[in-house]
């Protein structure tokens, strides 16, 4: 289940990063930081086990909030530096499981702008993005649905693609492919799509995820709807009546939106507001998720129109 707030974080998220994610087709300017803080309420009852949709009456509800910084910075109006450090607190409704809390993992990206051109009524944008994750504490990651994160040091490779017309309305599509490495538990043998004995280290099956947007930004608001699919390359299924396993095949289709407002005054400041809802999936929960939040852009160069 973690794998999917994951995604919301950076993408979804998944990157949130005001305007600038690891998954738009937006670049901060040369010299500019953008930063602050956004806070994420996610919440289901429902998961699919499998592809069996189900409710477990022993968890109740899962919650999760995260308190993410995070920031981009304009190496140059090509070349963006993205990074974000999320606090994660997990809890349950129902049972005897006590949730977790801790600081999660450091994800660091570049964005490059490879292609800008433009065509008829319109600009085409392509960018190319690699971004790496790590975990910062030795958090317990054996213990879904209520860990905060996977515990997996990533790599991930995207490509972006944009058309926008002068009106202000523009179509997004990214790919991307996530390699995960090998995690440790405290254990020395488990079960995922097999029984494994004397060793407590869990091969990672990578990820794939593809993002699909349209909206319309111009001025001071963007307005966006999205559709996210994550799918995972390997991995067994939730056995029935068990609890979740890092390694398990946890695939996510979700809708979502988002409107970003640049307030006139104080000049540089700006809202975020963001909805996702999964609907359908394999070993994850249906969850719902808002996101909301405050960040501020500095200048560090002198322009003659900010």
């Amino acid at each position: 289940m973690k794998t999917l707030r994951l995604l919301i974080i950076l993408f979804f998220t998944s990157g949130v990063l005001g305007a600038q994610t690891l998954m738009d087709a937006l670049m901060m300017p040369k010299k500019d930081f953008c930063t602050g803080v956004l806070y994420t309420h996610d919440q289901w009852k429902d998961y699919w086990e499998g592809p069996t949709k189900r409710d477990n009456q022993n968890i109740g509800t899962i919650t999760t909030t995260l308190i993410t910084w995070v920031g981009n910075y304009g190496i140059t109006d090509k070349l963006n530096i993205i990074a974000m450090v999320p606090y994660v607190k997990t809890s349950a409704s129902s049972g005897t499981l006590t949730g977790l809390a801790g600081v999660q993992d450091l994800t660091i990206g570049v964005k490059y702008n490879l292609i800008k051109k433009e065509t008829g009524s319109g600009n085409f944008t392509a960018f190319g993005v690699g971004s790496f994750s790590t975990p910062l504490t030795n958090y317990v990651i054996d213990f879904l649905p209520l860990s905060i994160g996977m515990g997996s040091t990533t790599a991930t490779g995207r490509l972006i693609a944009n058309y926008k017309l002068t009106s202000g309305w523009y179509a997004t599509a990214t790919a991307g492919y996530t390699w995960r490495s090998n995690v440790a538990i405290d254990r020395p043998h488990y079960y995922t799509d097999g029984s494994i004995y004397f060793t407590n280290q869990v091969w990672m099956p990578n990820q794939m995820t593809a993002v699909y947007s349209v909206g319309y930004y111009k001025n001071l608001l963007q307005a966006e709807v999205n559709f996210t699919q994550l799918n995972t390359l390997g991995g067994g299924d939730i056995r029935k009546q068990d609890m979740p396993f890092v390694s398990n095949r946890m695939n996510a289709y979700r809708i979502g939106g988002l409107i970003m407002y640049y307030f006139p005054k104080p000049k540089n400041l700006a809202a975020r507001v963001e909805v996702g809802y999964t609907i359908d999936g394999r070993n994850v929960g249906q969850a719902t998720t808002l996101t909301g939040g405050l960040l501020y852009t500095f200048h560090f160069a002198k322009k003659d129109n900010q």
